[in-house]
């Protein structure tokens, strides 16, 4: 048995050799980390810099964007080193800070589609109070629940890895992940595996119910209300329902990675299924908004003309 603080680093056994794919696969990984940055980028420029979006729902989905650009930038260059790099190897320290970062871009990511779906409830369900009732205050409050509870919730799940004993140092995918490295602890990791399921099944109660009151309540509205009020549900809630339906896939098929044997499925099947929830909301969400969102959609047109001209 060998302690953690001795392991100067892990090795990343799902990479394979792609011989000269791999610059290939570099140039694909990088355009794909261009785009999300270039997007995200701006649409957090355009949101911040016009105060006709300064309002909750712009706000909540500033937020947004902001994680999935933390997000991308926990994994992205790091995959983009690895396709060039002929051994696959991560230190310690670095490993354990990518823990942190696209963990806590999930628990992040989930729990601001939670708010979002509550602010969508107050704005359909009760928009002669939505003023009233989603302040200034209650918006920072809300922003900063969804971020403080999940650096608290990864801090301490680290704070009990970090000090145990390991009996190896092979982790099998192609970024660093709680799981992977709790299964190579030697001692005994009920306590750790209470308090990871606790986390995280805490963390998705909690935004499931908000999201499933919340719906359930706007659908009954826009049943029994008029025609105005179904076009704006369906013209907000579409892309969040998307959002929502395609971050929650790629995080379910992680979530059963992480939990139950999948060596019976093919190699690359596996790296694509665990990359699915980091790659693909970072990349559409953005474009959804975008395109869907008139006002977004405006601006951003008008800021992009008097850049390139």
């Amino acid at each position: 048995m060998i302690n953690s603080t001795q392991v100067s680093y892990f090795a990343l056994s799902a990479y394979f050799d792609t011989g000269l794919f791999k610059y290939l696969y570099f140039m694909v990984v990088m355009s794909l980390y261009l785009f999300i940055v270039c997007a995200n980028v701006l649409l957090i420029v355009v949101i911040c810099t016009n105060r006709s979006l300064h309002e909750p729902m712009y706000l909540f989905l500033c937020s947004l964007f902001v994680n999935e650009l933390c997000g991308s930038t926990g994994l992205f260059p790091f995959l983009l080193v690895q396709i060039l790099s002929d051994i696959h190897t991560v230190s310690t320290s670095f490993c354990f800070l990518q823990i942190f970062c696209l963990h806590f871009y999930g628990a992040v990511e989930y729990l601001n589609l939670a708010i979002m779906s509550y602010d969508r409830y107050l704005a359909i369900c009760y928009p002669l109070h939505y003023n009233t009732c989603m302040t200034s205050k209650k918006i920072a409050i809300l922003i900063a629940v969804t971020w403080l509870y999940p650096c608290f919730v990864m801090v301490v799940l680290l704070s009990l890895i970090t000090p145990v004993k390991l009996c190896g140092n092979i982790i099998d995918k192609v970024f660093c992940a709680t799981h992977s490295v709790v299964k190579l602890i030697c001692s005994n990791t009920i306590g750790i595996n209470i308090y990871g399921l606790i986390a995280s099944f805490g963390t998705i109660f909690v935004a499931l119910n908000v999201i499933l009151y919340t719906y359930l309540h706007i659908l009954r509205v826009c049943f029994s209300g008029s025609k105005e009020t179904r076009q704006k549900a369906v013209s907000t809630c579409t892309p969040h329902l998307a959002s929502l339906l395609n971050f929650s896939v790629g995080a379910s098929f992680e979530l059963l990675q992480s939990r139950f044997d999948m060596n019976s499925a093919p190699n690359i099947l596996r790296i694509l299924l665990s990359l699915y929830f980091l790659t693909c909301p970072p990349l559409f969400n953005p474009v959804m908004y975008g395109l869907k969102m008139s006002k977004i959609r405006a601006l951003t047109k008008s800021l992009i003309s008097y850049i390139c001209y």
